[in-house]
């Protein structure tokens, strides 16, 4: 049975790497990145435990097993990655219903991820489900970096209710940054 739950131990971060190597773009065949999306960023253990420190992120299990996951990046781990303070960076100087996002309470999508055999199950939705019942009441927005090229990912966002807001350039890539406004009326998750 799926649990979908915040991160509880160190298993569970070792559970998020691991999911997390196996699906790099550097890892799979570009056919692959194509059809099924990629991650672009590899991130320690010490730096995925210092964003589970900060607030545990979302994992999908299905026994012991890490299935899936969604990052909870706040702003006190935006420097312990290069490509997560440029997001942050970059979401700061980022405008939405006429205000600076640097002005306003939000939490990031340090990187989302369900394991090949799990996909097209809806988890995507009960990650982002969750994150939303467990962060709502600390922050008003969702915001997360999609490399323009993934445009699975993209689509599955849109199809969520996030919204483009703003581009960044990093690592040569081009990334569209998304926000889930939680106040909106309209969801798109439920």
């Amino acid at each position: 049975m799926i649990e979908v739950k915040r991160v509880s131990s160190p298993s569970e971060i070792i559970g998020i790497r691991d999911l997390q190597a196996l699906n790099l773009k550097q890892n799979i065949t570009a056919e692959e990145a194509i059809d099924q999306g990629f991650l672009t960023a590899a991130y320690t253990i010490e730096y995925l435990q210092e964003m589970n420190l900060a607030s545990p992120s979302i994992i999908a299990k299905d026994g012991d097993k890490v299935i899936g996951y969604a990052l909870v990046a706040t702003k006190d781990i935006r420097n312990g990655h290069d490509l997560v303070e440029g997001l942050f960076d970059a979401i700061d100087q980022s405008e939405h219903n006429g205000k600076l996002l640097r002005d306003v309470n939000y939490v990031v999508v340090g990187q989302l991820c369900v394991a090949k055999e799990y996909r097209g199950q809806d988890l995507v939705q009960k990650l982002y489900g969750h994150f939303r019942d467990c962060l709502s009441k600390e922050f008003t927005y969702l915001v997360t970096d999609i490399a323009q090229a993934n445009t699975r990912s993209l689509k599955a966002h849109k199809k969520r209710g996030f919204q483009v807001i703003n581009e960044l350039m990093y690592g040569g890539f081009a990334w569209d940054i998304v926000l889930w406004d939680w106040n909106s009326v309209d969801q798109h998750l439920y």
